[in-house]
């Protein structure tokens, strides 16, 4: 049949031609070739894009939980190996509060070797810069600069010498750093017990975050 010679009598001829049935049959199936891109584009795509969505936040959190239980481990690590240090410096190094009380500690192994402490006066705590920092003033000190502080105390005690020397002895063994520096024994004249005056300077250390 030429094409382009075809009128609109030819085509209602030739469809005439048609079963119904075939008619019937195409148009169900376009229809549900239509309804089935209806469902698809109105239904079914949002959930697929929603789905979709969900799963790359899910993927997300996931590969942000793995990232924070490496960095967990990471920071277990470190706080593990920091642990030694810190107790070490934190035994070793007194508080404020514990240098407030020092008259108090003291007296305590004192008084079980029949000592008295007589004075107790603490000075003004000295800064020890870290290595490579020179001697700076007052002014002009940051806690950055400072490995620690010293803390010099004036000391007396009266009491027996060999009390005395028991006395030295258990504040040595305590875990708090504490050192005597300066020293002086002298006996009481007319004195039948025996006993001595101890005079001198000792000195005990605290962390910068406690006294800067």
């Amino acid at each position: 049949m030429d094409l382009k010679n075809i009128t609109m009598d030819d085509l209602k001829q030739k469809l005439s031609t048609i079963d119904k049935k075939t008619f019937i049959k195409f148009g169900s199936g376009f229809g549900a070739i239509i309804l089935f891109l209806i469902i698809y584009y109105v239904v079914l795509n949002p959930m697929v894009k929603e789905r979709k969505s969900k799963f790359e936040d899910k993927t997300l959190k996931q590969d942000e939980i793995a990232q924070f239980e490496n960095e967990i481990i990471t920071f277990k690590a470190r706080i593990k190996k920091m642990k030694p240090e810190f107790e070490k410096t934190s035994t070793l190094f007194h508080s404020k509060a514990e240098v407030e009380d020092l008259y108090d500690s003291l007296s305590k192994y004192a008084a079980v070797n029949g000592l008295v402490i007589s004075k107790i006066e603490k000075k003004k705590p000295k800064p020890i810069f870290k290595s490579g920092i020179a001697e700076q003033s007052e002014n002009n000190i940051t806690k950055d600069m400072v490995s620690y502080y010293q803390i010099p105390v004036d000391y007396e005690i009266k009491g027996n010498f060999l009390g005395y020397i028991k006395f030295k002895r258990a504040v040595s063994r305590q875990n708090k750093m504490l050192n005597f520096d300066k020293e002086t024994i002298s006996i009481v004249q007319n004195d039948s017990t025996g006993a001595i005056i101890a005079q001198g300077e000792l000195t005990i250390v605290g962390l910068p975050d406690e006294f800067f």
